[in-house]
């Protein structure tokens, strides 16, 4: 990486694993963790739990939520460390326009895996039956400027270490003070 980030996003399909591997990262790095599923608006969460997927439409005020948040943090003075889905390009595109020196950690799992962890998770609000839509929306952030696909079934603390190590690769800090 040529220079610091101000902010990161952990992205992937349900079950990938973008809150604990967040939460480890913020731990190690001082950060803020900031759950983008906590912004999402009671009518996203209604439809999700009903199992319809989200659409463009449904994710454009979240994702403009999202922005103002990392803003919000940075201008603070804390280092966000957001999870999100960031599924489509353009997703990604709208959170880099409220924060260009924004960096992706993707991690990567089989629909399968993505399955059998969502069907593990008691009490969240994202059924299984999702899985499959999540994959078809996806656009690989490979090859994106600033972006880090790892193997989201390796141990959550080598991920987290994996992360440390990509951020700092000049001895640079962790991630860039903006406040």
């Amino acid at each position: 990486m040529n220079s610091p980030l101000s902010a990161i996003v952990v992205m992937g399909v349900a079950g990938c694993g973008k809150s604990c591997v967040g939460s480890a990262i913020a731990d190690h790095s001082g950060g803020r963790l900031i759950e983008g599923d906590a912004f999402h608006p009671a009518a996203n969460i209604r439809k999700m739990s009903a199992g319809t997927p989200l659409d463009d439409n449904d994710r454009a005020g979240w994702l403009i939520r999202l922005g103002e948040e990392l803003q919000a943090t940075i201008k603070a003075g804390e280092r966000p460390i957001l999870t999100c889905s960031a599924l489509k390009k353009r997703y990604r595109d709208a959170l880099r326009q409220a924060v260009p020196e924004l960096g992706f950690v993707f991690l990567e799992l089989s629909p399968q895996e993505a399955e059998r962890r969502v069907l593990a998770r008691p009490g969240h609000f994202m059924p299984a039956s999702l899985i499959e839509s999540q994959f078809a929306a996806l656009e690989s952030p490979r090859g994106e400027a600033m972006t880090l696909a790892l193997d989201a079934t390796l141990p959550i603390a080598r991920l987290a270490e994996q992360v440390d190590t990509w951020l700092k690769p000049c001895g640079e800090p962790v991630l860039a003070r903006t406040a």
